[in-house]
């Protein structure tokens, strides 16, 4: 066989592995190693220790030289080398500041007022209920950046106040399951860190650009959310004064000024520190972790139980993402160097395909590793691949990596493995059913690809910001 056929070989187990349930990180060191075992043997350099070996040597003496001649393999030296690539990069070094703010924001008991205080204020809105419970999942989702963490909870807080106010099962339950995706496209986002650490895009002009189309997404969020209720008023009936009672504007001012403001605020000096240049992403998530954390006692939720629990959670997740990175650069240097990446490259070339051909071509294949894998390992394992195929078609990676972002809501919406809809029926009342969901959540699929296609006929959505904020890129 030739390298570029084991290159291909390396990829097929690698996917098969994935399908049988292996730990993705782990599986790609080990596949990374043992075929790079492979790439780089040097007879001569892994034959020096063997050579030195006598009848007359000790078994130690012995052992030592032949481990010596083991792993003289440059395989190791690269793994060693990545490994503190990992470590000292700085792009990554945000990840768990903003975990942790995250998880502390997550267990401080804002979100239960902040959603109570919205529905009271959009009490007169069509949909009032469903509109106060995707502006939560949007501020929640973004301080957070976890799926779950966003739709498990607001499907306990913001669901059953939905069905006891008699709304449709299924316009309650894409509600929260679409507005919990939000977290990972709206800035400061988690999985544009990890896309400009994959990419080399500048992380700030990434979330400028990321903005933008996030607000767009969540307005036609809101604009299908109100014209449904709108059009057929008995998805979401107008609650009665006894279930939502007036409040003077006064009161309803404080009201938001103690639960809306504090979050809000949060998040816009998080964000906004990053895009005017007064701090670094890893500065930036600094002060949102003391944020967190001067949030939760002013609420009076911290206690070292709850502290706990988020440092914990964040370690965890850091891990995941620290190994997977190790891994995944491991895997693609000897994917590389065995012609793995240029028998990729000719085979696109030879489709002779459009830059829209290829946009769409890729955002497929994205959407169906949606399925079975998470936007981390999606992200840091196969975007990757299209990336040297992006100046092949003159698109620039900041407008890719939005458009993955995008994409990647549908990972969660779409059955049969749309996961929020898992999520959420976990904690769901029983006469709430899983193809109740499934019906929900199918609507704001088709407003992501209207989003995506807005983006691609109106391009300056994505670098309008950027541009604005940094000038026009080199």
């Amino acid at each position: 066989m030739t390298d570029p056929q084991i290159a291909l070989m390396m990829l097929g187990i690698f996917i098969a592995c994935v399908f049988l349930g292996f730990p993705i990180a782990f599986t790609l060191m080990a596949l990374g190693i043992a075929f790079g075992y492979y790439a780089y043997f040097d007879a001569d350099r892994m034959w020096r220790g063997y050579n030195r070996l006598t009848e007359d040597a000790g078994w130690w003496e012995s052992t030592s030289l032949w481990l010596e001649g083991f792993y003289n393999n440059r395989i190791f030296d690269l793994f060693v080398n990545q490994t503190y690539t990992v470590i000292s990069n700085e792009v990554l070094t945000a990840i768990p500041l903003f975990l942790f703010m995250g998880y502390i924001v997550e267990r401080a008991n804002i979100v239960d007022k902040l959603f109570g205080t919205l529905a009271i204020a959009t009490r007169n809105v069509p949909g009032s209920l469903g509109v106060a419970a995707l502006v939560t999942c949007a501020l929640f989702a973004t301080a957070t950046g976890i799926v779950g963490a966003v739709v498990t909870l607001m499907g306990m807080l913001a669901l059953p106040q939905m069905l006891k106010s008699r709304y449709n099962h299924s316009y309650a339950s894409g509600i929260i399951c679409a507005g919990g995706t939000l977290g990972i496209l709206i800035p400061p986002s988690i999985m544009l860190i990890v896309y400009a650490a994959s990419s080399g895009v500048s992380i700030v002009r990434l979330y400028a650009g990321a903005l933008l189309p996030g607000l767009t997404l969540v307005g036609l969020y809101l604009i299908y959310v109100m014209g449904r209720a709108m059009l057929n008023p008995t998805l979401a009936p107008k609650p009665t004064k006894e279930e939502m009672p007036e409040v003077p504007f006064g009161r309803l001012m404080v009201m938001l000024a103690s639960s809306f403001l504090p979050l809000a605020l949060l998040i816009l000096s998080v964000l906004g520190s990053i895009l005017f240049g007064l701090a670094t992403p890893t500065e930036a998530a600094s002060i949102g972790a003391l944020g967190g954390i001067v949030l939760a006692v002013a609420y009076r939720a911290m206690t070292f139980q709850r502290l706990r629990e988020s440092v914990y959670l964040t370690v965890r997740t850091t891990a995941m993402v620290c190994w997977l990175f190790v891994g995944s650069y491991t895997f693609s240097a000897v994917f590389s160097y065995l012609g793995g990446e240029h028998v990729i490259a000719d085979f696109v070339k030879s489709l002779d395909m459009t830059p829209v051909q290829f946009l769409i071509l890729a955002q497929l294949i994205i959407f169906l590793l949606g399925w079975p894998l998470e936007w981390s390992e999606i992200i840091i394992i196969f975007v990757p691949i299209f990336l040297p195929l992006l100046p092949l078609f003159g698109i620039d990676p900041l407008f890719f990596g939005v458009l993955v972002a995008l994409n990647l809501q549908t990972s969660f919406l779409t059955p049969p493995m749309a996961m929020s809809a898992y999520y959420l029926k976990g904690i769901a009342p029983p006469q709430v059913t899983l193809m109740e969901i499934f019906k929900g959540v199918m609507p704001y699929n088709a407003l992501v690809v209207a989003c995506m296609v807005l983006m691609y006929v109106y391009p300056d959505i994505v670098f309008m910001l950027p541009e604005a904020f940094y000038g026009p890129a080199r």
